[in-house]
């Protein structure tokens, strides 16, 4: 159900920048936020640049608006979550009954997620899919239409992949727009085969961008970049486990290249207002950050492959949720300042 505009939201229309980061399951937390961002009658999305779950997220709410404005990307959005949930169902990772029993969304104590970390540590996908099937390239064929995404899209979409020879990040545009470009963005190497674009090969993208920024700084007009987080930056406590070892490595690798560019746009910004770099040369951002890193920590970095659907709803609330909350503070500062301090935050 569509929210009725106030009148306090009765006005011009602001244009913003959306930069998905990916995170597995937790991708419907960004789902909770764009909902409740297609709900306000006065923000306009001029640009997203998305990584693995935010490539989707940023895919297909691009294809929705393109067919059906507002609410067609908010019934496309929760069409792409359903169906994610659906193809779940039939995978060996789940939760154990104790943990369902009570209520957690982990999977740390999963059977079948413990038989497929020691066999990816073994065997690469290229012998245990040699086929390289991968269900979720349907549900994306299905909902994305991507000649009108390449042709006629209202947003303007950048996605990035992981050049696997050169390491460098590739950013596709509308126009390069495939289930390819989709599925590179979202390749994680242990589970899948690199993607093949162009007679190059790609990996998931968080590990040169997660999201990059610097499309939207170049590619786009509008100065107000809103970064949907939600790989934690910070986590509380050392880990010990191996799991929890390797886990906080991978947040703090797929956060590496955002904290490099946070850094760059905080120093471009300071010599702006100092004087010492003219503004009608570089462009002044002004970042924001819609966050629950205090309650998507919690769950645990397992639950990123958890894709029960009473978890994904729980993750969608709790995005509507914080989005609304950052909505009344944060509204009327779009196009006049910065609601995240850099220094604090990345520095």
């Amino acid at each position: 159900m569509s929210v009725v505009p106030s009148e306090k939201e009765k006005g011009p229309a602001k244009r913003v920048n959306l930069a998905l980061q990916g995170g597995g399951a937790h991708g419907a937390f960004t789902w909770g936020v764009l909902d409740r961002l297609l709900e306000h009658p006065r923000i306009e999305i001029e640009g997203i640049s998305g990584t693995s779950a935010g490539a989707m997220n940023a895919a297909v709410l691009a294809a929705g608006l393109s067919d059906d404005g507002n609410e067609g990307a908010r019934a496309r959005l929760d069409d792409l979550w359903r169906q994610v949930s659906d193809m779940d169902r039939f995978s060996p990772i789940q939760r154990t009954f104790w943990e369902w029993f009570n209520g957690g969304y982990s999977l740390d104590y999963s059977p079948g997620l413990a038989y497929m970390e020691t066999l990816s540590r073994t065997f690469s996908p290229y012998q245990v899919n040699p086929f390289n099937f991968n269900p979720l390239r349907g549900v994306l064929e299905d909902l994305i239409d991507f000649d009108t995404v390449r042709h006629a899209s209202r947003v303007k979409l950048f996605i990035s992949a992981t050049n696997v020879s050169t390491g460098r990040a590739r950013i596709f545009e509308n126009r390069d727009m495939s289930p390819d470009v989709l599925m590179a963005s979202s390749c994680l190497p242990q589970m899948f085969q690199a993607v093949e674009i162009d007679g190059e090969h790609y990996w998931d993208g968080g590990y040169m961008g997660n999201p990059s920024l610097f499309p939207l700084i170049y590619g786009a007009d509008s100065r107000d970049v809103i970064l949907v987080q939600i790989n934690p930056l910070n986590r509380a406590g050392v880990p010990k486990s191996a799991r929890d070892i390797q886990n906080r490595i991978n947040e703090i690798s797929f956060n590496a290249s955002l904290m490099h560019e946070m850094r760059a746009i905080h120093f471009v910004t300071r010599l702006i207002h100092s004087g010492q770099l003219d503004a009608g040369d570089y462009k002044s951002m002004l970042m924001h950050m819609i966050e629950a890193e205090h309650l998507l920590e919690g769950f645990g970095a397992s639950s990123k492959l958890n894709a029960d659907w009473d978890f994904l709803r729980t993750l969608r609330d709790i995005g509507r949720e914080t989005a609304e909350t950052w909505l009344v503070a944060n509204f009327e500062k779009l196009g006049v300042e910065s609601t995240v301090d850099l220094r604090e935050q990345f520095l």
